[in-house]
């Protein structure tokens, strides 16, 4: 009897390198050899990216009283790759008031993985000009 091999590829992203890992496992998913990566960041990633692939979520939600109708925002952390859509259709729902800073949680606990959905910029209210500071000369 045969054992099978499963064989993925990922470039790597963890440096400039860009380095074309693959990953060998056996047939019950155990990773039983890792090639081609260049440093020790390149298998810690590929490793991972096979086990438990995890990203941050960029995206905009809907700002009331703003000039832009929308507001960008990303998760506060990785979130498993495998949640993706389930967080956008959370994020769809969520309208906020200007004005927004940067960095501000818009939505809490998406999904209950403990991750936020934060404000990556400022918004004001529509209209609203920051004081000017009057240098004398």
């Amino acid at each position: 009897m045969s054992k099978k091999i499963d064989e993925r590829r990922f470039i790597c992203i963890m440096c400039p390198l860009g380095c074309e890992v693959t990953v060998r496992s056996d047939s019950r998913g155990e990773i039983k050899e890792i090639i081609g990566n260049k440093c020790p960041k390149g298998e810690k990633y590929s490793r991972d990216e096979f086990s438990r692939p995890m990203r941050v979520l960029t995206s905009t939600v809907s700002i009331e009283g703003a000039a832009s109708p929308r507001l960008p925002v990303r998760t506060s952390d990785l979130i498993p790759k495998t949640r993706i859509f389930d967080c956008m259709k959370e994020i769809h729902k969520v309208k906020v008031k200007a004005p927004v800073k940067a960095g501000e949680i818009v939505a809490g606990n998406v999904l209950g993985l403990g991750i936020n959905i934060v404000a990556t910029r400022d918004s004001e209210r529509e209209g609203f000009e920051p004081s000017r500071r009057i240098i004398p000369t």
